[in-house]
């Protein structure tokens, strides 16, 4: 586009490139982590102006100008712009959060942005989920019974026993409370992380769930729970408002009762 040009003189030190917005009267600047697993070359930080006076108020709408207008080598995932699906999470300014739900004006001064830390990169933005979501299959996500259903009927629940799930159910699996916590950092081959330990206890809270005594004998092991410290990190990072640490502390308080 007219408004946006690439300086001849565009190196940063040798290492990124400055994308300028000569005309822009509102102007916001991203230095994005770029690395090409393609390429021979370290990975570098690019810097890009954006005009917010032509650009919607998130960091995922500064993205996605980007992408469309300057460089469209820079790779990101994104999905719903909601809030919902959890596709577009990353580390802007030091802190995890959703691309799609976090405001350029929340973040003051020049937007740093990288992936999610501590998980491998595949490009750009992109973490590489295929650990997370191998842990999230490994605590069976969902309901196991033994007992026939009702004929013809769902397996019902009381209010009471249904409210029992508030604060469980929302999660969307976005990683960020798991990426932002150094117990998952330096055990994450054993340590299933908070984001795992929240969906697990969604199905250990489930009273239609009959296969509790199971779940929880999957999860008493010196790592895959208990390598949680409760530092708070996860509730911190939540962009749903959830607390992890508090189903993880559920859990293990169910683990302690049974042996009563």
């Amino acid at each position: 586009m007219a408004e946006f040009t690439l300086p001849k003189n565009s190196k940063i030190k040798g290492k990124g490139h400055a994308y300028r917005a000569p005309e822009a009267t509102k102007v916001k600047k991203l230095k994005v982590y770029r690395w090409d697993p393609d390429k021979r070359e370290n990975p570098r930080y690019d810097t890009y102006e954006v005009d917010l006076e032509h650009c919607g108020p998130m960091v995922l709408d500064a993205l996605i100008k980007i992408k469309n207008e300057i460089d469209p080598t820079l790779t990101f995932r994104r999905s719903c712009r909601e809030g919902i699906c959890g596709s577009c999470s990353m580390n802007m300014n030091g802190r995890n959060g959703l691309a799609c739900t976090t405001s350029l004006d929340e973040l003051p001064g020049e937007i740093r942005i990288t992936p999610l830390p501590h998980m491998e990169v595949v490009k750009d933005l992109v973490p590489d989920f295929t650990h997370f979501y191998a842990q999230y299959a490994s605590i069976k996500p969902w309901l196991q019974t033994v007992t026939p259903p009702p004929s013809g009927k769902e397996r019902l629940q009381s209010p009471e026993q249904r409210e029992k799930l508030d604060g469980l159910y929302e999660c969307i699996l976005c990683a960020c409370c798991s990426a932002s916590c150094p117990s998952y950092w330096w055990n994450s081959d054993k340590f299933l992380g908070p984001a795992i330990l929240l969906q697990a206890y969604r199905w250990i809270s489930d009273s239609r769930d009959e296969m509790t005594g199971e779940r929880l004998d999957a999860l008493e092991d010196p790592f895959r729970l208990y390598r949680c410290h409760t530092i708070m990190n996860c509730a911190n990072a939540c962009p749903k408002g959830l607390n992890p640490a508090k189903a993880i502390a559920e859990t293990k308080k169910l683990m302690v009762e049974r042996q009563i």
